[in-house]
């Protein structure tokens, strides 16, 4: 299934044994407090190791001997997670660009990957529909202590649930792409493409799982609700206000929510084992993703090196919200907090995504000003971690050594 995540490594609907990774990301799994002790593991390591790398350089000059070593760090990636391909780039003033293709676009032809291939981009969506909603909050149209109820009816627990409840991933609402009933529906036909209705309507046959606010769980639910607040408050469909005022402020030119399982050329094949439970492989790049405004995104690599800086530094966003945005807090995972549709990893702030076929992360260290952008061809996940999280570790370790791109698998 495609995937769709926050901090995240997936976001599966469940389909006979297991989970699949419908529209997710790396910190899909779990709950935490908002509060107390899992706050502690944000304060740093004070370790001798630690020390050690804290007197190297935030970036690495991206010297051709750094580059080597960054084509030997990928490749090994890539041959000992079986990726089909990836794409790479690293943006850093002062410091240099690597910018870089590995592996085939189609395993049957052999075609080669290329830095300029259309990608689906999964979860990283999220950070665009969050975008639009606060623009709304910007405009004082909306107030993100306004209970969901307010602007859809049905919700269970929508009285006490707030758009910074949704945005932050802290609702307890069931993630809609992990009901049975919907995998198998998804699997059965994966070029339908499923209603924000229908797909609520998997997710509320569920109990809330917890008061809203007092814990962290990623849940594709989440942003499927703030879609339809703003177009409940615009008038307007959603893709149609994310392009006027979000896309094209941003001056993105090849990204665009797609209605369905359009897929523009040129683009890559996606590859995924979600459509089986022995493991064997499916080619997904025709798959319709079904997680509307929580994962369906089209983008590219040299588009998303801008919107990450865009999304950091808030640039769409007025001071007092962006600082309200970046207010994140802790997620269960070690050096990861998340705020409203957006992360930090260890410094590194951004989203990833997946979903069947595809992964994204994309980060920006401001720190370094530098921007890191990951797609590879598949979602098969290795050792329990999402594959760009094992390809921006591997960048990362050379490249930012104080700020390792990591996501705990616990």
């Amino acid at each position: 299934m495609p995937h769709s995540s926050s901090t995240s490594e997936g976001t599966r609907p469940v389909t006979r044994r297991r989970t699949l990774a419908v529209i997710g990301a790396a910190l899909a799994a779990g709950t935490v407090a908002a509060t107390g002790a899992g706050a502690q593991a944000f304060a740093g390591d004070a370790s001798p190791a630690h020390r050690t790398v804290s007197r190297q350089p935030v970036m690495r000059t991206l010297t051709p001997q750094v580059r080597a070593q960054l084509d030997r760090a990928v490749t090994n990636v890539l041959k000992t997670t079986h990726t089909p391909g990836v794409t790479v780039g690293l943006w850093a003033p002062g410091k240099g660009s690597y910018v870089k293709a590995f592996g085939t676009a189609d395993t049957a032809t052999k075609q080669p990957m290329s830095p300029d291939f259309n990608m689906r981009i999964g979860s990283v969506t999220k950070t665009f529909t969050v975008t639009a909603l606060l623009r709304l909050v910007d405009q004082g149209r909306v107030s993100l202590d306004d209970p969901i109820s307010t602007y859809v009816h049905g919700v269970p627990n929508g009285h006490h649930i707030t758009l910074r409840h949704l945005a932050d991933m802290r609702s307890g609402l069931f993630n809609a792409l992990n009901d049975e009933d919907f995998a198998k529906a998804f699997l059965a036909d994966t070029s339908r493409t499923f209603t924000n209705e229908e797909l609520l309507a998997y997710a509320f046959k569920h109990p809330v799982a917890f008061r809203a606010g007092s814990q962290y769980q990623y849940s594709n639910t989440n942003t499927i609700l703030l879609s339809m607040v703003v177009e409940k408050v615009t008038g307007q469909p959603f893709d149609r206000y994310l392009t006027r005022h979000v896309i094209k402020p941003a001056h993105l030119t090849h990204t665009f929510m797609p209605k369905g399982a359009e897929f523009p050329a040129p683009h890559a094949h996606g590859y995924t084992d979600q459509a089986s439970d022995d493991g064997s492989i499916t080619d997904a790049t025709n798959w319709a993703p079904p997680g509307a405004a929580s994962g369906v995104m089209i983008s590219d690599l040299h588009d998303l090196r801008s919107w990450a800086s865009a999304l950091a530094e808030g640039r769409l966003l007025s001071k007092a919200t962006q600082a309200e945005r970046l207010a994140m807090l802790p997620t269960g995972r070690e050096g990861v907090r998340y705020g409203l549709g957006i992360f930090d990893v260890h410094g590194w702030i951004g989203h990833n995504g997946s979903l069947p076929g595809y992964q994204t992360v994309m980060v920006y260290l401001p720190k370094a000003k530098a921007t890191l952008v990951v797609h590879t061809t598949s979602d098969v996940n290795v050792e329990g971690k999402s594959l760009t999280t094992k390809f921006a570790k591997a960048i990362t370790d050379i490249v930012t050594p104080k700020n390792v791109y990591d996501i705990p698998t616990s």
